[in-house]
């Protein structure tokens, strides 16, 4: 007896100073740490190797993988995933948080949404015009009108078949560029985001998108020297900086940094309200430029301006969301990590390094507490959110383009619809999804620990899916302009679906693996970038005159399919970090 109150008595000492430690990285949690102490440590928290489940580590808000005897220091754990404790000493214009991100993340969606329309009739005007001069240099008796490139896009003559089918080829070629440069760099981005931080990323990407603005303006101010086929050198260099599919995900990291899992959707919900705030107010106020000053060309000067300014904010304004000590963390995690897999110097790593397909892993977590349950559902979330995504990119300038052929609508007109659609999904992100969500759910409690995606989780994605599916098959029946600017208002409803998928896709993995899920997305979304425009492309332009809707039947089967599979989704189910530590000790 006496023997094994001294093994016990010794662990307690060294618990004691484990939690002692503790008390000094993390101040702020310093005297619920010691009311923990005075209340003892039970037998069932120590290991054998003299460590006990309060020790903290670098990402010390994982969950315990105890009996469930000490609730409070799960939860307390758990909340650590989010509350930055390391930037709690420092004022508040120096520590992270969402707001400070969602400012300039609106600009650049701004310019990123203006940009859209402007883009797509420029290269209309340009294909029209090489249409037009080989059509005469084959055949001197072939008269259309010049392509104007000072009437804002007022071209008449290209509204023909002919041309529509080569807008949706050069588009289709330009996703294929922008997406597979996209899919190479955006896991690898990702990944360094969790080991570098948020900033440096966000940084890197927006160059690209510069680069890409400069290459558009040189195409639409001199379309003699520079022709259409000059703007794929910009969708590649866009895609291979991550274009602003990498922004995305590293703006959810930033709020996955700053937000506890409960609330999560929500965060994610005003990031997405931003990116369609953007895409509402973008393409009418660039409509409105065109229309006052009649050219094109005005809209992407004033979009490099912005792009330029938000790459000086976040350089010099806004917080680091990852600590340095949770950066050097993951830093070392990593390098153990490649001394297990090999040397460069083996063949085997370099196959790694190539593997386009390799961060996917993530979504196939192996160990003994990685379950069947938790691989179906991160598999069957990536597939229903990359499917959502994919019909999004192969629509999006393929309701441009089908517009113009339909209803003749120019820059003015496409922009208009546009914010039309685009508000009604910013009301949906901003308003109802945060309101059902404080029904539901209630007040935050920020001190709850992590259970996977809940009910309502699965609920607000299948009933976003359901209207998507809803406003795309309106697209279909819609012949008059009215029914077709409704459909889309149904569609925008489901806007409220992308972001809790990017959710729940977060609280199956722990904190410090964020940035690298989010970057395997990524290469899903380029992926779906290279995959759906090529697919819905190529479907309308070999149907565009026959039956033009044809890619609307399409689409809408598509999303069909996605909330069919939504089904297969099951409610809490999680990867509990503390396991993963037993499995890595094993």
């Amino acid at each position: 007896m006496d023997t094994t109150d001294g093994a016990l008595e010794a662990d307690a000492q060294l618990d004691q100073q484990a939690i002692n430690e503790q008390n000094t990285r993390r101040r702020r949690d310093g005297a619920k740490s010691t009311q923990l102490v005075k209340g003892g440590i039970d037998i069932q928290d120590v290991r054998v190797d003299g460590t006990s489940d309060d020790d903290p580590g670098e990402e010390s808000p994982l969950l315990s993988h105890g009996n469930g005897n000490d609730t409070q220091s799960k939860d307390r754990k758990q909340s650590r995933s989010w509350e930055i404790d390391d930037y709690s000493h420092l004022p508040w214009y120096r520590r992270p948080t969402i707001f400070w991100m969602l400012g300039p993340f609106l600009l650049m969606t701004l310019a990123f949404g203006g940009s859209v329309t402007p883009k797509i009739n420029l290269v209309l005007d340009l294909v029209c015009r090489q249409y037009i001069s080989e059509r005469q240099l084959a055949d001197p008796s072939f008269h259309l009108l010049p392509v104007d490139f000072h009437n804002g896009g007022n071209n008449d003559q290209c509204r023909i078949p002919e041309v529509q089918s080569r807008v949706a080829i050069f588009t289709l070629w330009g996703s294929l560029l922008a997406g597979c440069f996209s899919a190479i760099t955006s896991p690898k981005l990702g990944a360094l985001s969790d080991r570098y931080g948020r900033k440096p990323i966000l940084i890197f990407t927006s160059i690209g998108t510069i680069c890409a603005e400069i290459i558009t303006i040189f195409a639409a101010t001199y379309p003699e020297r520079f022709p259409v086929d000059f703007l794929l050198v910009g969708f590649a260099i866009d895609g291979l900086f991550g274009s602003f599919i990498v922004a995305m995900a590293i703006a959810n990291s930033y709020a996955s940094d700053c937000t506890p899992p409960a609330t999560r959707n929500i965060a994610f919900g005003y990031f997405h309200a931003c990116l369609f705030s953007g895409l509402a107010i973008g393409p009418i106020a660039a409509g409105y430029l065109v229309k006052w000053t009649g050219q094109i060309v005005v809209v992407f000067y004033i979009l490099l301006g912005v792009h330029t300014f938000f790459v000086l904010f976040i350089a010099f304004a806004v917080p680091e969301s990852l600590s340095k000590k949770r950066q050097l963390a993951s830093r070392e995690k990593h390098a153990q990590e490649q001394v297990k897999l090999g040397s460069a110097s083996d063949w085997m790593w370099w196959g790694r390094q190539v593997n386009l397909l390799e961060p996917l892993k993530i979504l196939w977590p192996t160990g003994r507490h990685a379950s069947p349950a938790l691989r179906w559902n991160l598999i069957v979330l990536a597939a229903v959110d990359t499917i959502a995504f994919g019909v999004a990119m192969g629509s999006m300038t393929l309701v441009l383009i089908y517009t113009n052929y339909q209803f003749g609508w120019k820059t003015f007109e496409s922009s208009r619809f546009m914010s039309i659609v685009n508000s009604s999904r910013v009301f949906c992100l901003m308003v109802v999804l945060p309101l059902i969500t404080r029904l539901v759910r209630g007040k935050a409690d920020t001190k709850r620990k992590n259970t996977g995606s809940d009910n309502f989780d699965l609920a607000v994605i299948r009933v976003a899916i359901l209207f998507d599916t809803l406003g795309y098959l309106g697209y279909t029946l819609a012949r008059q302009e009215s029914p077709f600017i409704l459909s889309g208002v149904v569609a925008a409803i489901g806007g409220i679906g992308s972001p809790t998928l990017q959710s729940a896709m977060t609280k199956h993995v722990p904190a410090d693996q964020t940035g690298q899920l989010l970057g395997a997305s990524g290469l899903l979304h380029a992926l779906a970038r290279v995959v759906a425009p090529t697919v819905f492309s190529a479907i309308y332009s070999a149907t565009v005159g026959k039956f033009s809707q044809t890619v609307f039947v399409c689409l809408s089967s598509t999303f069909g399919l996605a909330f069919v599979i939504s089904w297969f989704i099951r409610p809490h189910v999680y990867l509990d970090p503390g396991d993963m530590d037993d499995d890595d000790e094993e």
